[in-house]
């Protein structure tokens, strides 16, 4: 198995939008919202490049989370707009902003929602295009628990790799004593380990 680098990866944060959250009830809101803000506050801190993207913010889906502005804030003015393609990879402007974001670089780690619409299908067309992708599952979420894990099953047969939060921000920095180590541990106990003890 290929890990994932700091150096060699991309981050895809794919509708993480005021409307689209509630299209997943399969777990916690406050969960995906944690798990999102971490992995965005991980790039920013680790000099990791970031895509961010909505769909149709003006109907249902509604503005990305407020959380995005906050931790980055050029990358949400940057976003892409997309106008209701479901497969983000097919909207020439994400497809665009990927591969400048990439800048040659292969490894593709992902969260979004939901996980059986807006991750499943981008996840496959990147593999299918020489990139090694995973989904951060818990960065997401789906309408029912069948649905998400379809979608896992679905993805999983096209070779990308599911993982958790605290799997792979450990395979990124690989040792919690390295200069960049110290820098997440702080991101990882405020976000989600803190809320375990309340």
């Amino acid at each position: 198995m290929k890990k994932f680098k700091i150096e060699d990866t991309v981050m895809l944060l794919i509708d993480h939008q005021e409307g689209t959250i509630n299209f997943s009830a399969n777990r916690p809101h406050e969960e995906i919202i944690s798990r999102a803000r971490t992995l965005a506050r991980v790039a920013r801190d680790l000099n990791i490049p970031v895509v961010l993207t909505s769909s149709q913010e003006d109907l249902a889906q509604g503005p990305l989370l407020k959380d995005m502005e906050e931790i980055l804030p050029q990358q949400f003015a940057n976003r892409v707009k997309r106008q209701g393609i479901t497969n983000a990879w097919e909207d020439d402007a994400f497809k665009a902003a990927v591969l400048k974001a990439a800048d040659g670089r292969k490894n593709i780690v992902m969260a979004g929602l939901t996980n059986d619409v807006c991750i499943v299908w981008p996840s496959i067309s990147m593999v299918e295009e020489g990139f090694d992708v995973q989904v951060v599952i818990d960065g997401g979420g789906a309408p029912s628990q069948m649905a998400e894990d379809v979608a896992r099953n679905t993805w999983e047969k096209h070779g990308v790799r599911t993982t958790t939060i605290s799997q792979f921000i450990s395979e990124l920095v690989h040792s919690w004593a390295t200069p960049e180590g110290e820098k997440v541990k702080p991101i990882l106990f405020e976000e989600i380990y803190s809320k375990l003890f309340k």
